[in-house]
């Protein structure tokens, strides 16, 4: 299994760019973290630049690679896992978000080659255990409230990351998909036990 998450300019899956991916072997612990530059036509919400900790410059540097090359240098280590199953919290966002990317840039046919179309997720796997313990879903005005923080906690971790809380952002560290991998893994070992 291949536990993922990425850093992007927006949070709706086009018009936005990827600037970080991070993946962890679920199996062997072997990371992956890059950075890209998002390209010119890419927007940038200013929640994505708080969260992050990052500017508009940084996103933008023209020293670093393309989102291009981000991908397939991402394709190529996953190429070697012996589990080739996307992982993460809410991860369908972050597989869709990427195959939005591979059509744009002509790599769908291997991408969907190397992972196929099924995801597995965090959040479900946290809101059936919520159930199950508490007889109900975590729910916020009816809607899903299993963030990866809530299951952070349900899991009895801290999460010390930036949140974002009825439009402001919160003091904390700077969201980083490395880590973001780290915890949503420690929430997976948790859980699947």
């Amino acid at each position: 299994m291949i536990v993922l998450d990425i850093e992007t300019s927006g949070k709706y899956t086009t018009g936005y760019g990827v600037w970080q991916i991070g993946a962890l072997d679920y199996n062997n612990g072997e990371e992956f973290l890059q950075e890209a530059k998002i390209d010119d036509e890419d927007e940038i919400m200013e929640e994505a630049l708080k969260i992050t900790g990052k500017t508009e410059k940084e996103l933008r540097d023209k020293n670093k690679q393309s989102q291009k090359q981000l991908i397939k240098n991402f394709i190529a280590w996953a190429k070697k896992r012996g589990e080739k199953i996307i992982a993460g919290h809410n991860v369908w966002w972050d597989f869709i978000f990427l195959q939005n990317k591979c059509i744009k840039y002509g790599l769908i046919d291997e991408f969907d080659n190397i992972f196929g179309h099924k995801v597995f997720d965090l959040s479900s796997i946290a809101q059936f255990s919520h159930k199950q313990k508490f007889g109900k879903f975590k729910t916020e005005n009816g809607k899903n409230a299993m963030n990866l923080s809530s299951t952070l906690e349900f899991c009895g971790f801290k999460d010390n990351r930036k949140k974002t809380i009825n439009g402001k952002v919160t003091e904390g560290e700077p969201h980083n998909a490395l880590e973001d991998v780290k915890l949503t893994e420690k929430c997976f070992r948790s859980l699947l036990k």
